[in-house]
């Protein structure tokens, strides 16, 4: 089976917290540093802002990235703690986002897609399936 590396499934899942959290160092550095001046307040305000809609992102977003291994006949959910297997029959659709180059998986009888990364370093343009084409049948896409 098949899978993208930790480090990608860490970066692309706490991207938007680590994104949050540098806007809002930045914030705070920004009224120290220069004090209780109207741009400072409002670079301030604005870098905050910034900070709470990454945040927010990550609050939505992170919780429906996960691991996913391929193979031929199955794909394995990792959670932390079980490994849940689903046959290809199973899928209802699966879709790849080519600028962020990972996939969209639509579970029969399940609600919230899964978001997951490709298992190499794929080329991916405009939907066209390239490195994990060999894995993903044809009736599926």
């Amino acid at each position: 089976m098949k899978e993208a590396t930790p480090v990608k499934f860490y970066l692309a899942r706490y991207f938007f917290l680590a994104l949050s959290a540098l806007q809002g160092l930045a914030s705070a550095l920004m009224l120290l540093q220069f004090g209780d001046s109207p741009k400072a307040r409002f670079v301030s305000f604005a870098l905050f802002t910034l900070a709470l809609i990454f945040l927010s992102l990550h609050l939505l977003v992170s919780k429906n990235i996960k691991r996913v291994a391929l193979s031929k006949k199955k794909i394995a959910v990792i959670n932390p703690h079980k490994v849940k297997s689903y046959d290809w029959s199973d899928v209802k659709n699966i879709k790849l986002i080519p600028f962020l180059n990972m996939y969209s998986l639509k579970l029969k009888g399940k609600k919230n897609k899964i978001y997951f990364l490709a298992t190499g370093n794929t080329q991916a343009l405009f939907g066209i399936f390239s490195a994990d084409s060999d894995l993903i049948p044809k009736k599926v896409r």
